[in-house]
């Protein structure tokens, strides 16, 4: 006789039914890694932007810019696609594309590596801003189901590369300044963000990141 018992149906009791465990999810916030690699990439930025470091020196955050904030963004959306977190996949993936590809920009053209003529080279960065202006924008767009303090983030970047866009069409100082002062603004906000995962990931409260414009 079976040592289980079993209701007319012949089916296992209600109380004796088997238990079936289910594995976890694998746990885990990329934002622990991203929001900090994108942070100081965009205060290298920045300090180049306000004049901080020299014209001529503008390549010396390249280290920063390209082995740390690109790569590690790079790491960060690995890191999503493992946990199954698209949004946030996409979202550093993006920003990855962006540092790695500003970095090959500025050693392309300082070395000469893509064959442009230093006559077209304005009109090659001011390209690469466009595109990325429109970019960024959409992004922005897409973000407005999101709390409010990502979708300012994303404008405050785009409104930075809108600034040095005009920058360099200009070859104006002023708004080369006025970008990085904003580049500053967005670290700021970044560091915010990073906080506040900072506190979940070691059982405290997640800070306020306001209502989604969009529901």
């Amino acid at each position: 006789m079976s040592t289980m018992e079993e209701d007319r149906t012949g089916r296992p009791s209600a109380n004796e039914a088997e238990v079936v465990e289910v594995a976890a999810p694998p746990a885990g916030d990329p934002t622990m890694l991203g929001l900090p690699c994108f942070i100081v990439g965009s205060l290298a930025l920045a300090l180049g932007l306000v004049g901080y470091l020299p014209a001529a020196a503008a390549a010396g955050a390249l280290p920063i810019i390209m082995m740390s904030t690109g790569l590690g963004l790079l790491l960060a959306t690995i890191w999503s696609i493992a946990l199954a977190q698209s949004a946030v996949a996409c979202i550093f993936g993006i920003f990855a594309g962006f540092w790695l590809s500003y970095a090959a920009l500025l050693l392309g053209l300082g070395h000469n590596w893509f064959g442009v003529l230093p006559k077209d080279a304005q009109r090659t960065v001011s390209s690469f801003l466009l595109v990325w202006v429109l970019g960024v924008a959409v992004l922005t767009g897409i973000t407005l189901r999101l709390p409010l303090a990502f979708t300012v983030l994303f404008a405050l970047i785009d409104l930075a590369l809108v600034l040095v866009l005009l920058s360099n069409e200009q070859s104006s100082v002023n708004l080369a300044k006025a970008g990085g002062y904003v580049a500053f603004a967005f670290a700021g906000l970044g560091i915010y963000l990073w906080a506040g995962s900072a506190s979940v990931a070691t059982g405290g409260k997640p800070f306020p990141l306001g209502k989604p414009i969009a529901h």
